[in-house]
C-alpha cells in the first residue's frame, strides 16, 4: 500500500503504543459492515489525535472477502480520510499465503507456526520475514512479520471449556528464553506469545487471568513489541496490566462477531418482512462500533 499523507508507518505507531504503555486495537472484519463501525468508532473518539486501528483478515475471512479487495477497501478509507487504519494478515499458516498477503499490499502478516515444532516455526517464519523484507526494500514500503510462539486454540467461538490443547499455565506457556531465541532467529518484527490467553471468550464470565509477569520478562526477553491474541472476554484489569507490562498490540473478534450477530437477530426479528440489507444491517453495525469503540477507550487510556 501507498501513502500518500504525511502519516506515521505502522511499525511507528506500535513504536508510540510501547513507549506510552497503551496498545493498538485490533479488529477482525468479515464484511464491509464490520469495517466501517470499526472505522467510525475510531474516528468518532475525542482524544485529540486521531487513534491508529488495525483491521484483521484471517485466512478464512480473506477468502470471503478477497485478498485484494481487503486491501483496497482498508487503503480507500486510509486515502480518503486520512487516517491511520491498517490492514493485517491475521492467522496465516504457509508462506504461500504470507506472500499472498505482501504483494497484495498488506501493512503486516502473521505467520502462526504455533503448532510447528519450534524449529520448523523459526525456518519458516525467517523465510516469510526474509520475504517482506526483500519486498519492503524493492517498493519502499514497511511490512511488517509477526510470529506466534505457543498454541492458544484456533477458533474465534463461545466456548464452555478450554479448547484441547490451547496453553493457559505453566510450562505450556511461552518462556522467555525461547521467546528470545525465536525473535534472534527469525527477525519478527512482532510477537504473539502464549500467556494464558485463548482465542475465543467463555460462554459465562470471563476468560482465564493473563499471567502478567510473564509478558513483562517476555517483553524484556524478546525485545520486539508483544501482540496479545484472543482478547475477547478478558477482564479489564488484565487488559490494563497486560498493556503495561508489553502487549502493544490487542486483538478483538469474537466480541463483535457477538454484537453483531445478537443485534442482527433482534432487527430481523422486530422486522421479519425487511429484505434490505443496508436497513437491516444498520443495527448490527452499531452494536460492532459500540464494542468497539469501547476497547480502544480502555486500550488508549481515553475517558
Amino acid at each position: 500500500m501507498l501513502y500518500y499523507f504525511d502519516m506515521k508507518t505502522l511499525r511507528e505507531y506500535i513504536a508510540e503504543a510501547s513507549e506510552k504503555k497503551i496498545a493498538i486495537g485490533h479488529f477482525n472484519i468479515s464484511d464491509v459492515t464490520a469495517l466501517w463501525a470499526i472505522f467510525q468508532a475510531a474516528q468518532g473518539l475525542q482524544s485529540g489525535q486521531k487513534t491508529p486501528v488495525l483491521i484483521g483478515v484471517s485466512e478464512g475471512e480473506r477468502a470471503f472477502i478477497g485478498v485484494p479487495q481487503a486491501a483496497a477497501l482498508v487503503k480507500s478509507i486510509r486515502e480518503e480520510f486520512d487516517y491511520p487504519i491498517f490492514l493485517n494478515g491475521d492467522h496465516t499458516y504457509s508462506f504461500e499465503k504470507v506472500k499472498e498477503a505482501v504483494d497484495a499490499g498488506f501493512d503486516s502478516v502473521i505467520f502462526d507456526g504455533a503448532q510447528l515444532s519450534f524449529e520448523e516455526n523459526v525456518k519458516q517464519a525467517k523465510q516469510c520475514v526474509d520475504y517482506a523484507n526483500e519486498v519492503s526494500k524493492k517498493t519502499g514500503r514497511d511490512i511488517l512479520i509477526e510470529g506466534e510462539l505457543g498454541y492458544i486454540g484456533v477458533s474465534s467461538k463461545v466456548w464452555d471449556s478450554i479448547p484441547e490443547g490451547a496453553s493457559i499455565s505453566g510450562d505450556a506457556l511461552t518462556s522467555p528464553e525461547k521467546a528470545k531465541e525465536f525473535v534472534e532467529k527469525t527477525g519478527v518484527s512482532l510477537l504473539a506469545p502464549a500467556v494464558g490467553n485463548i482465542h475465543g471468550m467463555a460462554r459465562v464470565g470471563h476468560n482465564p487471568h493473563l499471567d502478567i509477569e510473564r509478558i513483562a520478562a517476555i517483553r524484556q526477553a524478546a525485545g520486539v513489541p508483544l501482540v496479545l491474541h484472543g482478547g475477547s472476554g478478558i477482564e479489564d484489569d488484565d487488559f490494563t496490566k497486560g498493556i503495561t507490562a508489553g502487549m502493544s498490540i490487542v486483538h478483538i473478534n469474537t466480541e463483535i462477531r457477538v454484537a453483531y450477530r445478537k443485534a442482527l437477530e433482534l432487527t430481523l426479528q422486530k422486522n421479519p418482512d425487511e429484505v434490505a440489507p443496508y436497513k437491516y444491517l444498520k443495527e448490527g453495525l452499531k452494536a460492532m462500533e459500540k464494542v468497539v469503540s469501547a476497547r480502544l477507550k480502555l486500550f488508549n487510556k481515553l475517558s
